[in-house]
């Protein structure tokens, strides 16, 4: 077996780790790990929706829809993701959201990899109170 090599079920992996199967976040010993670009295989039931803004984006992001029904909310714009294959891209410095109308899977992929944009569990327990 080489250690530069990992096989895996994007299903099975995902909810290991919020969805995100490579990037940053991932031991540098992992394969799995990139400074260059991060992939998540999000998976989310009907009204899941990101809970704050990711604001002073520095990424460029591309989400694709392999199923259900997908808002990403964008500055002055939302867009719809609704037919398999539909995705979206924007760029440094476009602020973003999303929600899920329908119970949806999509793929995301976002580079450079860099920290600092998770939502963490006391910024969850705020909002949600």
């Amino acid at each position: 077996m080489n250690d530069s090599v990992y096989v895996g079920n994007a299903g099975k992996d995902a909810p290991l780790d919020r969805g995100w199967l490579l990037g940053h976040f991932k031991d540098v010993d992992d394969p799995r790990h990139s400074e260059a670009v991060e992939i998540k295989w999000g998976v989310h039931p009907r009204g899941d929706e990101r809970l704050q803004w990711v604001r002073g984006e520095e990424r460029t992001a591309l989400l694709v829809l392999v199923s259900g029904r997908f808002r990403v909310e964008l500055p002055g714009r939302s867009v719809v993701l609704q037919e398999q294959g539909d995705y979206v891209v924007w760029g440094h410095g476009v602020d973003h959201s999303w929600f899920a109308e329908e119970e949806s899977v999509v793929l995301t992929v976002r580079w450079p990899s860099v920290p600092g944009y998770a939502v963490t569990e006391k910024d969850r327990t705020r909002l949600e109170s």
